[in-house]
């Protein structure tokens, strides 16, 4: 995997995959950066999808970067069980944690990588005291839950407060979007600042996968080199 801070990364998520051909799945999309994987377990989120089983499966099937987002409301008592599964980078929500940075330090002890996300009605400000700890903050731009949803367009606004407090704290984290990322909004995402984009039906709907990943990351591209 590339440097996280160096280029746009496109992180597909398998919410949008036949899970049933998972193997099959994950091969389509080799040219990721990343895997995203969604977490969810009926509480938090309404749906309940995957569990470390499909982490560990996932892990075994491919040699891209497993980027797994957990949307649970017990994250103190379970991250262990995703790092364990085989995750390479952990995200969990700010609104679920009990100890976040004792959450944090779990996970980088383990060798992986720590986010941080945000819902689309939680406040950037509640990042301040975690911001200088974690390698990645997740703004969702979308409610989390479903896939196929648009994307909000107040997330640019976010994601630009998000940057000016990395920058007033003088740190660099990945910042990821997540929720209706496609072609015709990735430049704007990363005009905003985000770095990597999470990508599902815009990924896993289209007829060439690759084509899609690459039509997502050069968009992206773009949207940095216009703000430049």
């Amino acid at each position: 995997m590339r440097d996280m801070l160096d280029d746009v990364l496109v992180s597909p998520s398998i919410l949008s995959a036949d899970i049933g051909r998972l193997d099959d799945e994950l091969a389509s999309i080799s040219t990721a950066d990343l895997i995203h994987i969604d977490v969810m377990d009926g509480h938090f989120v309404p749906p309940v999808t995957f569990g470390p089983n499909v982490v560990e499966a996932a892990k075994a099937a491919t040699s891209v970067p497993l980027d797994v987002h957990v949307m649970i409301d017990n994250p103190d008592e379970r991250v262990q069980d995703y790092l364990d599964a085989g995750a390479d980078l952990l995200t969990f929500h700010v609104e679920a944690a009990t100890h976040a940075h004792r959450i944090v330090s779990r996970i980088h002890a383990s060798g992986a990588r720590a986010g941080i996300s945000l819902n689309p009605g939680t406040p950037v400000s509640s990042l301040s005291a975690l911001i200088e700890d974690v390698d990645l903050v997740l703004v969702m731009s979308v409610d989390p839950g479903y896939g196929g949803q648009a994307f909000i367009p107040s997330s640019t606004a976010k994601l630009r407060e998000l940057v000016r407090l990395c920058r007033d704290h003088g740190v660099r984290p990945t910042v990821e979007v997540d929720g209706g990322i496609s072609p015709s909004n990735a430049a704007e995402a990363c005009r905003a600042g985000a770095t990597a984009l999470v990508a599902g039906s815009a990924v896993f709907g289209a007829p060439d996968r690759p084509a899609a990943i690459a039509a997502i990351r050069e968009a992206g591209r773009a949207g940095i080199v216009r703000e430049a």
